[in-house]
């Protein structure tokens, strides 16, 4: 019987209503007391107020500089992934994308995990050394994207 639930004894607190007169209780200042910085609409201090101390912001040292916005984030691909390719073919950015070695838009780098078993021409926008020494070992041919 839906009709006759009821919380428990207890459970519902009547809220305190305020301004409602002297008889209430809580009539004239509504609680907030006489006059003084928390009395005032929008009062109290800031949120970052420490009570005088040194707030942390101001604590932390505010030197250096960030290459957050700076950085190149690259795509990188392993020389082992490579030797599904045939001899001799050619290997781009666009090439790695469509075949899913690659999935997202960035630089791509190839890195020297592996051994290289086919003679390839490899394009891409970073290598390193390792790469670069086991692809021309390989036969193959090195060259930068920009």
């Amino acid at each position: 019987m839906l009709d006759k639930l009821r919380p428990p004894e207890g459970a519902v607190k009547k809220s305190k209503r305020v301004g409602r007169g002297r008889g209430s209780g809580h009539g004239k200042t509504s609680t907030y007391g006489h006059k003084g910085q928390r009395s005032r609409s929008g009062g109290g201090p800031p949120l970052r107020f420490e009570g005088g101390q040194t707030p942390l912001l101001r604590r932390l040292p505010k030197r250096g500089f960030s290459r957050e916005g700076l950085k190149v984030e690259y795509e990188w691909v392993n020389l082992k992934l490579l030797n599904s390719f045939k001899d001799g073919d050619e290997i781009t950015p666009e090439i790695l994308r469509e075949k899913g070695i690659i999935k997202r838009n960035a630089p791509v780098k190839i890195l020297g995990d592996g051994d290289l078993k086919v003679k390839l021409k490899v394009k891409a926008h970073a290598f390193s050394k390792s790469a670069v020494e086991k692809i021309k070992k390989a036969g193959g041919e090195v060259e930068y994207v920009r």
